[in-house]
Formats: C-alpha cells, structure tokens, sequence
C-alpha cells in the first residue's frame, strides 16, 4: 500500500512540475503581448488576457476503511470523529458499515489531504496497537 502512495506521489509531483512550467510559458506569452501593446501607435496602451487558461478542478479521493477482526467499534467511531470530523451518529452508521459490509467510505478528499489523513489514522491505530486499514480510491 505504501508502494502505490510514493507512485501516486511521484506523479503529483510531476504533474505540479507541468503545471508549473505551463504557467511559466503563459506568463512570458501574457508579458510579449502587454509589452508589444504598450508599445501600440495609438498609445492606448489595452491589456489583452488570453482567456483560453482554464483551471482544473483536483481529482478527489475516497478514503476507505476496510474490516478486520481484531479493532474495537468504539475505537473506530473515535477515529473517525477525530480525524475524520464525523459526528456520533455519522461515524457509528460508517462504522457498521464497515462491519456488516467490509468497508466504509470516511471522507471524500483531494489526494493530498486524503493521504494525509489515513496516514495520521494508520499512525494513531498503530501507537493504539490496532491494525485497522485504510486505502484511497479516485472518485
């Protein structure tokens, strides 16, 4: 599991490369065409913004909590009152979810916070000694 959040790390990265070096290139293009209107006849000096750059809205992740035999209920629902900001009710129906279906969706995320917080819940059931398992899943 480790293996596929450092591959899917890696390619954020990446992609947080290519997206930086594309706003690099609309700002040297955004600076020619301020300079060379600047530079216009008439003196007017007009800012033409190219309204072809569109953001994109971040892929979202489910974080899934999966069943075993030997984690508390109680210690569930607490987990997903803490890191999860379940109220009781909320987290007590994931909970049985996870119970009686094997899995239970704690929280829809982008992959940055997502990873982050199974990560401090694995931590926590591990200081806890629980061996509770949690996965991420693009929505």
């Amino acid at each position: 599991m480790r293996y596929q959040y450092q591959k899917d790390a890696a390619a954020v990265l990446f992609l947080c490369y290519i997206q930086r070096l594309v706003r690099m290139i609309e700002l040297r293009r955004f600076k020619r065409e301020f300079m060379a209107n600047e530079d216009d006849k008439n003196g007017n000096g007009q800012l033409i913004l190219d309204s072809r750059t569109k953001t994109k809205k971040p892929s979202m992740y489910k974080v899934i909590m999966l069943n075993d035999d030997y984690t508390p209920m109680e210690f569930v629902v607490h987990v997903l009152q803490k890191f999860f900001g379940r109220s009781a009710d909320e987290a007590t129906q994931i909970m049985l979810n996870v119970h009686q279906r094997g899995v239970g969706v704690c929280g829809v995320y982008s992959f940055e916070i997502a990873e982050s917080k199974a990560q401090k819940t694995i931590d926590y059931a591990r200081k806890n000694d629980h061996p509770l398992q949690l996965q991420l899943e693009k929505e």
